[in-house]
């Protein structure tokens, strides 16, 4: 299958992020064709009728998410999410550095639809050059009156703030982000209320990534049934592929939903000179690794979800045969133990505890029963935790022992000693706080 570019056509054009250019690109012709001749309620459904799913991580049906926002209140707001700081994931940074109007006009479409006059891009806080042209480009919108002035004739403006991130990782969770912008700590909210019902300040509001309010635009432009042709059924439309790690050309690659991930690694230029594919995580970090076995599956929602992994962000890190999977999976426990925001016990303790043990067995120092261990102590942070940080940090590394038990089980052998222990008796979900002190020396 080959590229489809529809989000990424321009961005190789140097000035493609001035208004000029994008302009005589076709940009802000949607807004145009939209406002005031579609109803806001007509354009919710178009977007439903399309099938675009979030291309944030969790793919929940885009038009289903606007239907939610209550009709009888006067104030709603739109957030687009910019913050972008799953490992692997980079493509809104492509976009809001090389393209940034585009996610502005589908910013403009999108609180049209649902009925917020201000809206918010939480960007992450280490995007300086896409943070100064995101502002540049509302300016230049501000200037043309495509914000803060009523639009062809209507009644309807937009002003648009934005909002550079906190520096965290949970900033990216939805609720998390909303306690950001309102100046207190990304810490997550329990839910319900969902934001739809109660978000920013108290108020009904929308939270959409980059990538899904950009498709909003070439939903208006083509037609519903133009993007209902693109993809697979369940899975429409293009999605921008990230691929990193041993790969000999990584990059951002766009293609139709349902792309194999062959054909996805052969864009990306294959494995590095002689080395063979070993592994990746599909989705970003946060979802269970694919190994060899899985090079013909369909990258789609649904395919992923059978094989217990994810299509998440598409974010996909690739790992060669020269990739040592206990270093690979202390490395992303490292990333989630730093980033918990510490607000609940299974994530803040659980990301801890994984450490400690996968260290020891890096170390060479690992006991009999460790692996054991280590998956209850991840699915006690699947089941409890609070939000989904840590029900992301399990799967990767449950999932690499699962795939490479053997190279776990030499690396704890590697200890002439790894069996003088006798085998921790665990029984899920209960955790003893003595025997994870006393057998697994665990502090």
């Amino acid at each position: 299958m080959d590229e489809m570019r529809v989000l990424m056509k321009y961005t190789d054009i140097p000035d493609q992020y001035t208004l000029e250019k994008y302009e005589s690109n076709g940009g802000y012709l949607a807004i145009r064709r939209a406002i005031p001749y579609v109803q806001p309620s007509d354009l919710i459904e178009m977007v439903k009728q399309s099938g675009l799913r979030g291309r944030g991580g969790a793919g929940f049906l885009t038009g289903k998410k606007w239907g939610f926002i209550p009709n009888d209140s006067s104030t709603k707001y739109l957030v687009c999410n910019c913050d972008e700081s799953e490992p692997g994931a980079f493509k809104d940074r492509l976009l809001i550095e090389r393209d940034p109007h585009q996610l502005i006009e589908g910013m403009i479409l999108s609180s049209y639809a649902i009925g917020a006059k201000h809206a918010f891009i939480y960007c992450r806080g280490e995007y300086y050059e896409g943070i100064s042209r995101l502002r540049k480009a509302v300016q230049e919108a501000k200037e043309k009156g495509y914000l803060e002035h009523p639009l062809f004739g209507s009644d309807y403006s937009l002003t648009i703030t934005v909002h550079p991130g906190a520096g965290a990782y949970i900033a990216g969770e939805e609720t998390a982000q909303l306690n950001s912008l309102e100046g207190f700590r990304a810490t997550p909210r329990l839910k319900p209320p969902f934001p739809a019902v109660q978000g920013l300040y108290g108020k009904p509001t929308i939270i959409n990534n980059v990538e899904t309010l950009c498709n909003v635009v070439h939903i208006v432009n083509n037609g519903v049934e133009w993007f209902q042709k693109i993809g697979i059924p369940g899975s429409t439309g293009t999605k921008i592929f990230q691929v990193s790690g041993q790969v000999q050309r990584p990059g951002c690659f766009e293609f139709p939903i349902g792309v194999s991930l062959k054909e996805v690694l052969n864009y990306a230029g294959g494995m590095l000179p002689g080395r063979t594919f070993k592994s990746c995580y599909p989705g970003g970090s946060s979802c269970s690794l694919l190994t060899s076995k899985h090079l013909d599956i369909s990258m789609d929602f649904d395919s992923l979800a059978k094989v217990n992994s994810a299509f998440g962000t598409a974010s996909i890190i690739v790992m060669d045969d020269s990739a040592d999977m206990v270093k690979v999976a202390l490395c992303l426990m490292e990333f989630y133990q730093n980033e918990s925001c510490g607000k609940c016990t299974p994530c803040r303790e659980g990301t801890r505890w994984v450490v400690q043990v996968l260290s020891r067995i890096d170390a060479g120092k690992g006991t009999k029963g460790d692996l054991e261990l280590i998956n209850q102590i991840c699915h006690s942070m699947e089941m409890n935790s609070f939000c989904p940080l840590a029900a992301g940090a399990a799967p990767p590394i449950m999932s690499a022992i699962k795939e490479f038990r053997e190279e776990f089980e030499a690396a704890i052998k590697r200890n002439p000693y790894w069996d003088a222990l006798p085998e921790m008796p665990i029984s899920y979900p209960y955790l003893k706080k003595d025997q994870l002190v006393t057998i697994r020396g665990i502090s």
